[in-house]
């Protein structure tokens, strides 16, 4: 889902244009993933990584939760289109797909008119 779903509405805002069913159930998609305190952590602590990425052993270190907990909230971001990973050796790699942050934020942009 690398337009985040909503290839259809052209990423109208949610303001602007009614969403059809596909886009709402995509959108919904989106926003249960970012609705996670941890799903919340696990990007702030992706985005704030020095070269953009994060290792899931680091990622995994910051929380008191079981492995198998944290590679679940980190799948739900990457089935929402927010995250991709990489595979190197023995360890996993993961970074915000470009432009989703920004396609998430326009959902609730309203654009300017010209006066």
């Amino acid at each position: 889902m690398s337009n985040l779903g909503l290839a259809r509405s052209g990423g109208v805002a949610l303001i602007e244009s009614p969403l059809d069913d596909h886009d709402a159930h995509a959108v919904s998609r989106i926003l249960r993933a970012l609705g996670d305190p941890v799903r919340l952590r696990l990007l702030s602590l992706i985005g704030a990584a020095g070269d953009g990425e994060a290792c899931v052993y680091d990622l995994a270190r910051q929380f008191h939760l079981s492995q198998p907990a944290i590679s679940h909230h980190l799948r739900v971001l990457r089935e929402a289109g927010l995250i991709t990973c990489q595979r190197r050796q023995t360890w996993v790699f993961y970074r915000f797909v470009p432009g989703a942050l920004d396609r998430v934020s326009h959902l609730f942009a309203r654009r300017t008119q010209p006066h």
